[in-house]
């Protein structure tokens, strides 16, 4: 009897688990502390490309989904958890990411744009250097702030006003203008051998991939919080 209840539970476990791996990306980060902390360890986009199962996602990097879920479950809860804004009135997240995420790019941002020429001029006779980095950022960083003014003068003081159900046009736009920065970090990455500094790097060069890997953190939880909370909040309630 003991051994049938042992094989009865892993076969309970067994079969959770393979139903949490369908469950979205999107959703996990809403529902489960610590998700989107696991999915920006693990390189999974858990925005732009959130409506994903993990199956899926996790077969298109080769990681095993067990693997993922395990350490999701094992995640403690933190205070600056993104979870708990699914409860929060969609009035105070819309103006918790024109605080915390559209000033952080407008602030930081340039800085990081700067870095990338100084390390483009300086090491251009290096097979390493990330060559075409300076422009690309240059070009996402024009696309974000013009992206960030339709926020601030449509979309956003619409949804604070309780008009979120009339937005659909907006956030379809916002959403499409999302998928485009997914692909431009994907290029970051390309560009920067996966934003991993070659030894011969210098302190600029090493901060400047750093500061890319934080930029690319700012850019998945900014998206999640609209994609995947904001948004379908405000349609909808």
């Amino acid at each position: 009897m003991m051994a049938f209840r042992v094989l009865f539970h892993a076969g309970k476990e067994e079969a959770a688990m393979t139903t949490a791996m369908e469950v979205t990306l999107a959703d996990l980060a809403v529902s489960k502390a610590g998700a989107a902390r696991v999915f920006l360890d693990h390189g999974l986009d858990f925005c732009c490309r959130g409506r994903r199962s993990v199956a899926e996602a996790c077969a298109e990097k080769g990681i095993d989904p067990t693997t993922i879920l395990k350490a999701i479950d094992a995640q403690p809860a933190a205070a600056d958890d993104l979870t708990h804004w699914k409860d929060r009135p969609v009035g105070e997240l819309a103006d918790y990411i024109l605080e915390r995420y559209h000033g952080w790019l407008r602030a930081e941002f340039p800085g990081l744009l700067a870095m990338a020429k100084k390390v483009e001029a300086v090491h251009a006779e290096k097979p390493t250097v990330p060559a075409g980095l300076a422009a690309h950022l240059e070009r996402l960083y024009e696309e974000t702030v013009s992206h960030l003014q339709k926020e601030e003068m449509i979309l956003f003081p619409m949804i604070q006003r309780g008009m979120g159900r009339n937005c659909a046009g907006p956030i379809h736009v916002m959403e499409a203008e999302h998928r485009d920065v997914g692909s431009a970090l994907e290029k970051v990455r390309a560009l920067t051998a996966n934003l991993t500094a070659p030894p011969e790097a210098c302190t600029t060069w090493r901060a400047l991939y750093l500061g890319l890997t934080r930029l690319e953190t700012e850019f998945m939880e900014h998206i999640h919080l609209e994609n995947n909370i904001l948004f379908p909040r405000a349609l909808y309630e």
